[in-house]
């Protein structure tokens, strides 16, 4: 029986064969890895990976897709909403410690960014990931400063991966084709991030960026003297124009909120 993309799901299916087979050639999985898939959908990724792999985990949210998939006796189907999983539970069972998990998907583009925020605190348990997601959010993951495309999501990735736009999809490679050109990315942990506070350092991001237009000191001048700032910090200039490494310092150098 014929599938039908479900519009709440955000599901565009991937079915050009020649841009399976380019996914599969950079993912490069081999016999036993660990391997995690999000949002299979009808197995088009799935297969050629099982088939190198020889044992797949997969995360679907879509029941009636979860139980087609359960019928493969080599896959583990996790029917989940990928937000609310514990991924560090999955990592751990898959990938026991000090083992590392491989990821993959075709992301939903309708939450892409909130999959990508909910698994950076697994980076410590991650070998890579490999997703596809829209072109537009994957120039904004790898952008510069100084960029239009540069911004919180930008410093918020960067600090903690190595990031590489690896491969341009365009829309009609799914069915039912989407309106946007898709990517695929590769993202890589570092293997010695700054250590700093991560809520910290995404409230700081998401206040600078919050006026963007506007110079810092309009954003973030009454928040860092509440937090007892010491070091000195240009607020002359507005947040696109502040480097990862320069977020990532400020953030260190920050007292507790009271």
């Amino acid at each position: 029986m014929k599938h039908i993309a479900r519009k709440r799901f955000g599901q565009h299916f991937l079915a050009d064969s020649a841009t399976i087979e380019a996914i599969v050639r950079a993912i490069d999985p081999r016999p036993g890895q660990p391997m995690l898939e999000i949002g299979p959908g009808l197995a088009a990724l799935t297969q050629p990976l099982v088939e190198r792999l020889g044992r797949l985990a997969v995360v679907e949210l879509d029941r009636d897709l979860a139980a087609r998939l359960r019928g493969h006796g080599q896959l583990e189907v996790i029917e989940s909403d990928v937000l609310k999983l514990d991924f560090r539970a999955v990592a751990d069972r898959l990938a026991p410690a000090p083992g590392r998990l491989r990821v993959v998907g075709n992301l939903p583009y309708n939450i892409s960014t909130p999959i990508l925020f909910h698994l950076l605190p697994l980076a410590d348990r991650i070998e890579d990931q490999y997703f596809m997601l829209q072109k537009e959010v994957i120039d904004r993951m790898v952008a510069a400063p100084a960029t239009s495309a540069y911004g919180r999501l930008s410093v918020m990735l960067q600090w903690r991966y190595e990031m590489e736009s690896v491969l341009f999809v365009p829309p009609q490679c799914f069915e039912p084709p989407p309106r946007v050109d898709s990517a695929v990315v590769c993202m890589r942990p570092l293997a010695k991030p700054p250590s700093v506070d991560p809520a910290l350092l995404g409230q700081l991001v998401q206040l600078a960026f919050s006026q963007r237009r506007k110079l810092l000191r309009h954003s973030l001048g009454r928040w860092l003297d509440e937090r007892g700032l010491t070091g000195q910090f240009d607020v002359q200039r507005r947040a696109e124009e502040v480097a990862v490494a320069e977020y990532v310092e400020l953030a260190r150098s920050l007292s507790p909120p009271p």
